[in-house]
């Protein structure tokens, strides 16, 4: 399926850049500015640099002078827009929407009831087109009329704007997410739990330091050794923790030389 970010007369270049960047993130690299401000706003400086790396979205960027062209080979059309209408297509949040187009591309048939709510019951969309108004005004109605579906992030009630480049980057994102997403890379690697072998060998390396420092009783050890011994099994130690408390078991064997002494 085709994805499409379209940015109609978008009038700050800072905003252009931020919108490769935030499309680069989500894997997309289809954007299209019609009628921006500038002109050259693909080689602005602000624009660049609001980038971020994002370079190469930057250079596949087409600017076009009317929606029309940027819409070509797009079948599925979603405006984005928070003023209330009385007329137009369906308003929905990016998820309740990408759940019904990703259904229908399952079925391959929508649902009847799909079908009243303003989506095609044919197929899935070979394209799909995102469209955004510029940062002063929004979406013209009669482009809002032209789609499927209103796309509008659930914000807070009482502050609802957004910046266009994070409005996009939420919609990339949430869009990915329908798609499959990206798996999460660790940043850390991940913990080697003890072996059971470790275990019993820190065990007897803390029983000494614990003998050394007159805290176990040899003639009347009770079950302290076996209460460790559980303890330490509930944590489930990792092989960095066994060495962090045989390090400790080692600081105090030297600490109660002199005082054996």
């Amino acid at each position: 399926m085709r994805t499409r970010f379209i940015l109609i007369q978008t009038s700050h270049a800072g905003n252009v850049g931020a919108a490769a960047r935030a499309l680069k993130t989500m894997g997309f690299d289809d954007m299209v500015l019609v009628a921006p401000r500038w002109p050259n706003v693909l080689r602005r400086e602000e624009t660049i640099q609001r980038a971020s790396g994002a370079l190469d979205v930057l250079r596949n960027c087409r600017v076009v002078d009317t929606l029309d062209e940027a819409l070509e080979g797009m079948t599925h059309l979603c405006a984005t827009a928070m003023t209330p209408r009385d007329f137009g297509p369906p308003t929905r949040s990016p998820r309740e929407h990408f759940e019904l187009l990703l259904k229908s591309e399952r079925l391959q048939q929508y649902p009847s009831a799909l079908v009243a709510d303003g989506v095609s019951e044919s197929s899935a969309p070979e394209g799909m087109a995102f469209l955004f108004g510029s940062e002063r005004h929004g979406m013209r109605n009669e482009d809002v009329y032209r789609c499927h579906a209103c796309l509008s992030i659930p914000t807070n009630p009482q502050f609802g704007s957004l910046n266009i480049a994070s409005a996009i980057q939420v919609i990339a994102y949430e869009w990915r997410l329908a798609l499959g997403g990206y798996g999460v890379e660790q940043a850390t690697k991940p913990p080697v739990q003890a072996d059971a072998q470790q275990v019993a060998g820190m065990l007897q390396h803390w029983e000494e330091a614990l003998l050394a420092i007159d805290f176990l009783d040899p003639a009347a050890p009770k079950k302290l050794m076996p209460r460790l011994n559980s303890m330490f099994n509930r944590a489930q130690l990792t092989q960095e923790e066994i060495h962090i408390l045989r390090g400790i078991a080692k600081a105090m064997l030297q600490k109660s030389l002199p005082a054996k002494g």
